[in-house]
């Protein structure tokens, strides 16, 4: 896959009720094998919206670098954020609601794809063990566990200034995402200045 080909996206019918009346693109970011694409995919499904894993935008060139265990220079990155960037202004200019996978390990990364846009920035943090454990299951995956200690050294966690969501990898991911659109929904509702409808649990879809 080249970095010119267009991607096909997943658009999700709504899997859970939801109070979120106004459109949401989200970014959900982290190191590899800190679920991203499932708890992303699983999200899109609650919201109703498109989804684009960010990994399928990576020119050719990126792909065979980190298949052969070489890390990703920010040169190497720039064509990929940029490419990122553009999926999320094509949403917001039609005014789509979209989940977008993306490690975002830096804040420099962040600021290309996100900066003044309205996204909210979710971060899936786990422990380095924890993930590698994750990725030694993974073997189909193109990233190394070997390059799983750079994207640690490289990885700037995001700061309350970026607004992030963060929430911890180590529930299961229909829970993650249960609990990231609750968190979506009370900044939704704190922005309009109304009250949430009371919340049930997160195992009876709302």
């Amino acid at each position: 896959m080249t970095g010119t080909d267009k991607q096909p996206q997943l658009v999700w019918s709504p899997a859970l009720a939801h109070t979120i009346t106004r459109p949401v693109i989200v970014v959900v970011m982290g190191v590899s094998g800190s679920g991203k694409s499932t708890v992303a995919a699983l999200l899109a499904g609650a919201l109703g919206c498109q989804f684009q894993e960010g990994d399928d935008l990576h020119p050719r060139e990126n792909v065979e670098k980190m298949h052969g265990g070489t890390p990703l220079t920010d040169a190497d990155r720039m064509p990929w954020l940029r490419k990122i960037a553009e999926e999320i202004d094509g949403w917001s200019a039609r005014g789509e609601c979209g989940v977008l996978t993306c490690s975002a390990l830096k804040r420099s990364y962040r600021d290309i794809i996100i900066g003044d846009r309205e996204v909210v920035l979710v971060y899936l943090r786990g422990s380095p063990e924890r993930i590698r454990r994750r990725m030694i299951a993974r073997h189909e995956h193109f990233m190394p566990v070997a390059l799983l200690d750079s994207q640690f050294a490289t990885l700037e966690e995001p700061t309350p200034d970026e607004h992030p969501i963060i929430v911890d990898i180590g529930g299961k991911p229909a829970e993650i995402a249960h609990e990231i659109v609750r968190q979506l929904e009370d900044r939704q509702h704190q922005t309009d200045g109304s009250q949430r409808p009371a919340k049930t649990s997160p195992r009876n879809a709302r």
